[in-house]
């Protein structure tokens, strides 16, 4: 899970019918023009259905195993998906973070969801099942060294450079091919939450000064949410 702030005006808080319901349940969205989903509308309605429905869980830190090996292929698209998408929102909402991989919460599969601004305060809501990033061509790696954190790691921040624009593709919790397009800090949620879910952490792209300051930062903080303690 990304961690940092942010609001409209700069950034949010803790990197805010019966055929509508099911819609909303099962995470999905509309394409939007240029083949991208569109996440944006409707968006805090969605998100609060999500989280209503759901139940937050602990969260898993560095060091647990499921954070730190690839996760499982999403192949089934049912109820059970589904409930997990809304425990996962609940989750994210209670730990205030802007997305939140599966394996964060425990479970060994492909799927991340996502409550994040970007950088003109348009907020984003979605869900993606086994994303892959596109690679940028290098005339659109335009590099952020923003402060990154992550509830995996809580309490820590660093700077870590990242592209400021991001494809994902992937499916939705339907299992409908989605693609979904990110600019500035939203950018950097999608990298980081695929990230999660092939093994790796923020801290992973440090180096190893830059690693052990954030693991002291983590050591000397109290995590503000419930969190699942390493064997």
């Amino acid at each position: 899970m990304l961690t940092g702030s942010q609001s409209p005006q700069g950034r949010r808080k803790a990197y805010d019918g019966m055929a509508q319901q099911q819609e909303t349940r099962a995470g999905s969205a509309d394409v939007a023009e240029g083949g991208f989903v569109d996440d944006v509308t409707d968006a805090a309605a969605r998100e609060e259905a999500h989280t209503a429905r759901g139940t937050a869980r602990p969260l898993t830190v560095v060091g647990n195993p499921v954070l730190h090996r690839e996760c499982a292929q999403v192949t089934e698209f049912g109820d059970d998906l589904a409930a997990l998408v809304d425990d996962m929102f609940a989750s994210q909402r209670a730990a205030e973070g802007v997305g939140i991989a599966a394996n964060q919460i425990g479970v060994d599969a492909k799927v991340f969801v996502y409550d994040c601004y970007d950088d003109e305060g348009v907020r984003h809501v979605g869900v993606v099942c086994n994303p892959v990033l596109d690679e940028l061509p290098a005339e659109r790696r335009v590099l952020d060294d923003g402060n990154e954190g992550c509830l995996s790691v809580p309490g820590a921040y660093h700077p870590l450079a990242r592209p400021d624009y991001a494809v994902v593709r992937g499916q939705d919790a339907q299992g409908r091919s989605i693609t979904v397009e990110g600019t500035g800090y939203f950018a950097r949620c999608l990298q980081h939450e695929t990230d999660h879910l092939h093994g790796y952490l923020y801290i992973d792209r440090l180096s190893k000064r830059e690693r052990k300051d954030v693991l002291r930062q983590m050591a000397e903080s109290t995590p503000r949410y419930e969190t699942v303690p390493n064997a």
